[in-house]
C-alpha cells in the first residue's frame, strides 16, 4: 500500500472551492474525490482506501466539527485537515483535539496544504499497514486452541518449558507438543517472534517474574 492507493476527500459547500481544490490536488498527482455536504460524503464513503479529508467547518445541516465527531464515534479513522475561512482558536483546539491532523485558514498556500496533505496520507497508510499486520496476527492465532495460546503466550514472556509446565500443571512432554504446534501453526521458529506476533496484535506477553 503506497501513495498511488490513497484518496483525498474534499467536503466544502462552496463550489468554486471544490473545484479549486480538486484541481490543486489533481495536477499534484493525487486522487480526489469532493462533496458539496458532510451527508453527501457519509454516503458515499466506503471507508477501505487509506487518505485524507480535506474538510470545510461551517456548512449546512452538519458542520465539518460534527462530522469529524460522527466519524470518530463510528470507529473511522480517517485523517483530517480543515480548511476554513471562519476559524477561530477555540474551534481548532476542538478540532485538534478531535484527533485532526491541521487546521488551515483559508486562503492557504498551495505548498503549505500540500504538505499537509503529504502528511496525512502518510499516516493514514501507516495506520492501514497496522491494521493489516494485526488482523492477519489476530488470525493466525485464533488457529491455536487454548491450551496452545497459553503456552505461546508463556513463551513470549521468556519463560522456559520446565516453568510453564509448572504454571499450567501439566507435564514437560505435553508442553513440547504444545509448543511445537503453536509454532508450526504461526510460522514462527522462536519465543522471539512469538512476542512479536502478540505485540502486533496489541498484546504485550506478560513479564517474566
Amino acid at each position: 500500500m503506497n501513495e498511488r492507493d490513497a484518496v483525498l476527500f474534499v467536503v466544502d459547500d462552496d463550489a468554486a472551492m471544490r473545484r479549486s481544490l480538486a484541481y490543486l490536488f489533481d495536477s499534484a498527482g493525487w486522487r480526489v474525490e469532493a462533496f458539496e455536504s458532510a451527508h453527501d460524503f457519509l454516503d458515499r464513503y466506503s471507508g477501505h482506501v487509506p487518505g485524507c479529508l480535506v474538510l470545510d467547518v461551517r456548512m449546512p445541516l452538519m458542520s465539518g466539527l460534527e462530522l469529524q465527531q460522527k466519524l470518530k464515534a463510528h470507529g473511522v479513522h480517517l485523517p483530517i485537515i480543515f480548511l476554513t475561512g471562519h476559524g477561530d482558536l477555540a474551534m481548532a483546539v476542538q478540532a485538534m483535539k478531535t484527533g485532526a491532523c491541521d487546521f488551515l485558514e483559508k486562503p492557504c498556500k498551495d505548498q503549505v496544504l500540500l504538505d499537509a496533505v503529504t502528511r496525512a496520507v502518510q499516516r493514514s497508510i501507516e495506520s492501514c499497514r497496522i491494521g493489516t499486520q494485526s488482523l492477519a496476527a489476530q488470525t493466525v492465532l485464533a488457529a491455536l486452541t487454548a491450551r496452545e495460546r497459553e503456552v505461546a503466550e508463556l513463551m513470549a514472556a521468556g519463560k522456559s518449558s520446565k516453568v510453564i509446565a509448572r504454571e499450567l500443571g501439566i507435564s514437560d512432554k505435553t508442553v513440547q507438543v504444545h509448543r511445537h504446534n503453536a509454532m508450526e501453526k504461526l510460522g514462527v521458529h522462536s519465543a522471539a517472534e512469538i512476542a512479536r506476533l502478540l505485540m502486533t496484535t496489541g498484546l504485550e506477553p506478560t513479564a517474566s517474574p
